[in-house]
C-alpha cells in the first residue's frame, strides 16, 4: 500500500488511486509509489477513483489488485474513474 496525505494505491496492480481528500483539475501529484508525477485532469471528489495510467475502452480497472469492472470508454491517466467510464465485470 502507498499513500501520502492526498491519495491511497491499495496494491502495487492497481491501475487507479483514491483521493483521500477532493482534488481540482490541473493539481499535479507525486504519489510514494511513482516515478512521475500525476496531473489530475478532472475534479476528483474525496473516496473517488482516478487513473494511474492510460487506459482503452473494454480494460479491467484494478482496485486492491483485482479486478473491479471495465472501462465503457478511454480513460487518461489523471482522469476520474467512476460510473460514468465504468461498468461492473460480470461474475
Amino acid at each position: 500500500m502507498a499513500r501520502n496525505k492526498q491519495t491511497l494505491v491499495i496494491h502495487e496492480r492497481d491501475n487507479v488511486a483514491i483521493a483521500l481528500e477532493p482534488l481540482a483539475a490541473g493539481t499535479s501529484l507525486k504519489l510514494p509509489s511513482r516515478v512521475e508525477k500525476i496531473r489530475i485532469l478532472s475534479d476528483i471528489p474525496m473516496g473517488h477513483k482516478f487513473a494511474l495510467k492510460d487506459m482503452g475502452a473494454g480494460e479491467a480497472v484494478i482496485k486492491y489488485g483485482e479486478p473491479i469492472g471495465q472501462s465503457t470508454q478511454k480513460i487518461s491517466q489523471g482522469e476520474h474513474v467512476h460510473v460514468h467510464n465504468v461498468a461492473s465485470s460480470p461474475r
